[in-house]
């Protein structure tokens, strides 16, 4: 009769990689049937196919591997995805919350260590650091229910952060001091580490910057762009080793720096969440469980008395941090189970340290930490992690349903203003941007499909433009799945294309258009090309005109030219939500140059809209003023001119010499017009002698005294 045992535990990598695949596969189905979380199941399983369980699997070096890109890359996502406006508003909060979360438990931990374990001073101090330190192992359920930029959320990351670097300092000054001493190598101990740390952060908040803005405006293959995130992150991760705090940290900050070069909708971000949270996220929490030996609970009372007071204390001193500075801050209790949630468990974190412990040598052949407190601290992840993820999942959803009311709220105000966004495509160099800002600007709650047309001129090239405008479409619908939006395509054959344009935009149901504009070589008369004055002369919707030089992620500035009384318009609140959704996106500043009445009334939208967004307000009180603006556009900055269309309450006569001055101050730069929302019906269903169909650009008299200024500047 065959023996299955010798089969086990299983030690081909294939079969391994296999093995693991299922569990992550398997493992969220057979929970969510038991209404578990599905964290606490991949933990589980490590523990019951690990040596200590059934021993089916051998953990090997790709546990190690993948286990610890798997705790980066939660570090690294969640300083990404942090909101850095709300760190910036709430520092204080950040610092209150960071140095709470740290000593309490250290302190709690500190004293029960001493009184009830009766552990040495050295040792109760590094078993205070390891509980004062946490894993925030239950983030990826904040992804699942998109609560990334919650305050809660963005105050329990960078508090962890505070107190995990504390805790990472202090165990490292621990162990300068054990193999140092106290004398004067443990002071230039402390001062070189200094140095080393002052050096790192310096040096990595200038190169890295400046590196990702060359790399990204030149290179946009999505490949290159995942690999170059990757390495950062590495090589962040391997200095902050070197200088002897752990690469967590380091995955943590470099996830920080790269916050504003990666916005939230992109699609590169959904490659690296996806890539993240489909195998290396699952590894790495698989890999956590395979470490636990539940057997040790057997042992005898006291393994099972030091992990319960570990655990209680350690536990309890997270809760006390949490709530108290919920009440401190004046948070609902929801916020305040959120803080405690995500703050509360411990994984390889702790192991990594507990690991120090167990080198140090406090006496000849005695360690800091023996086999008991071992055993306790890893059943302690065990127990935290459990507490950690359904205090999460249960705080989650209380936030999330609090939220519904509000957003029912607005999406009954919404109804009758609907979003739904056509891009106009033609030339596969710009086209990828255009749909780029669309992502950026659309309502990401309404999940409202982009509809991307195509229009093609009905001549005898009619056949290959076809065929050009069918693969410029499916390219475009591969960069909308990436960032899991989905990408209506339209391909029509027009012998107008201002009005194919127009007949699409009422067939699909759309409201707003963004296209790319022409880029001139030399001042033209025909500023707006062939058939876009057609186009704003014959639709009364907002229609955005884009330019890019360089790529929309490294753009530090938004510069935007109001007219007076824009504020009197009806399409006001549409394009001034659609840049501060753009600008908050992309996590950069936006200045408002225009009359003080219109930037009154912005910034009174801003800030009960939009509070995070970085917003200036610059007076300009005469549209004379815009040539004066070119001199402050810097080549990574985008200059957005709000006009209007003739006999609107904001059209001025200025507005006639706009194409002219941005061709002749403006050239090279990045650029975007935007024609707001007018009232009325649509200008080709009526016509009459008092109401044309169709504007000219520019009249009669203008071009006369065009000519006339020319021959004044040849005299």
């Amino acid at each position: 009769m065959t023996n299955f045992a010798t089969y086990f535990p299983i030690t081909d990598p294939t079969l391994i990689f296999f093995v693991v695949l299922l569990i992550i596969l398997f493992a969220p189905i057979i929970m969510g049937k038991l209404r578990i979380p599905h964290i606490i199941g991949m933990v589980l399983a490590g523990v019951l196919m690990g040596q200590y369980g059934l021993n089916i699997l051998q953990r090997d070096g790709s546990f190690e591997l993948f286990g610890r890109v798997g705790l980066y890359y939660i570090m690294f996502l969640a300083g990404l995805e942090m909101d850095m406006q709300g760190v910036k508003r709430n520092t204080r909060r950040f610092f209150v919350f960071g140095l709470l979360t740290c000593f309490v438990p250290l302190g709690l931990t500190y004293l029960m260590a001493i009184t009830l374990l009766h552990y040495s001073p050295a040792t109760s101090f590094l078993l205070g650091c390891i509980m004062a330190s946490n894993t925030l192992i239950a983030y990826p359920i904040i992804g699942r229910y998109g609560l990334q930029r919650h305050p809660s959320v963005t105050l329990s990351v960078g508090s962890s952060m505070i107190s995990l670097f504390m805790a990472l300092v202090m165990i490292a000054g621990l162990s300068g001091s054990a193999s140092q001493g106290t004398g004067e190598s443990f002071w230039l101990f402390w001062v070189f580490f200094a140095l080393k740390l002052t050096a790192y952060i310096a040096g990595m908040l200038w190169f890295i910057p400046h590196l990702a803005r060359y790399f990204l405006r030149r290179y946009s293959d999505a490949v290159m762009q995942f690999i170059f995130v990757l390495a950062v992150m590495f090589l962040n991760a391997a200095l902050t080793d070197v200088i002897g705090l752990e690469g967590i940290f380091g995955a943590f900050f470099s996830g920080l720096i790269l916050n504003r070069y990666i916005p939230h909708v992109s699609p590169l971000m959904n490659r690296l969440e996806f890539t993240g949270n489909a195998l290396f996220i699952p590894y790495f929490l698989i890999g956590v469980g395979m470490l636990i030996n539940v057997r040790t609970v057997a042992q005898g009372p006291y393994v099972l008395w030091v992990m319960l007071m570990i655990a209680f204390f350690g536990t309890f001193g997270k809760a006390v941090a949490a709530y108290l500075s919920s009440l401190l801050f004046r948070l609902p209790k929801r916020d305040g189970h959120m803080m405690f949630g995500l703050t509360s468990a411990h994984a390889a974190g702790a192991i990594a340290m507990v690991m120090v412990g167990m080198r140090l040598e406090v006496a000849p052949g005695q360690y800091m930490v023996n086999d008991n407190m071992l055993n306790g601290v890893v059943m302690m992840i065990l127990v935290t992690c459990i507490i950690s993820t359904l205090m999460t999942e249960h705080a989650a959803k209380q936030i999330v349903l609090s939220q519904q009311l509000s957003h029912t709220i607005t999406a009954q105000q919404s109804q009758n203003q609907r979003e739904k966004i056509l891009i106009c495509v033609k030339y596969p160099e710009i086209a990828p941007q255009l749909l780029y800002q669309a992502l950026l600007t659309r309502n990401q709650r309404h999940h409202q499909p982009i509809v991307a047309l195509n229009v093609v001129y009905d001549d005898e090239k009619a056949t290959k433009g076809r065929e050009d405008g069918q693969r410029l479409l499916e390219q475009l619908q591969k960069q909308a799945a990436a960032s899991e939006v989905h990408l209506e395509t339209q391909l029509r054959l027009a012998t107008n294309i201002a009005n194919g344009i127009k007949h699409a935009f009422r067939e699909s149901g759309c409201n707003e258009v963004i296209m790319g504009m022409h880029v001139h070589t030399s001042q033209n008369a025909k500023f707006w090309g062939d058939f876009i004055q057609s186009l704003y002369n014959g639709l009364n919707r907002q229609i955005m005109l884009s330019r890019f030089v360089q790529p929309l992620n490294t753009l530090r500035r938004i510069r935007v030219a109001v007219p007076s009384r824009a504020e009197y318009e009806p399409g006001f609140h549409r394009w001034l939500e659609r840049l501060c959704r753009l600008a908050g996106g992309l996590d950069c500043r936006i200045q408002f140059h225009g009359r003080q009445e219109s930037l009154t009334l912005i910034a009174a939208y801003i800030n009960d809209n939009h509070p995070s967004v970085r917003a200036e307000f610059t007076p300009m009180e005469h549209w004379n003023e815009l040539p004066q603006l070119a001199a402050h556009i810097a080549d990574d900055h985008l200059f957005v001119v709000i006009t209007a269309r003739k006999g609107t309450i904001s059209y001025k006569n200025a507005l006639e010499r706009l194409p002219d001055e941005l061709q002749h101050y403006f050239s090279g730069k990045n650029l975007m017009i935007v024609f707001p929302d007018q009232y009325g019906e649509q200008k080709e269903d009526r016509m009459s002698f008092t109401e044309a169909q169709h504007h000219e650009e520019n009249s009669v008299y203008g071009w006369m005294l065009h000519k006339i200024n020319k021959l004044r500047t040849h005299d």
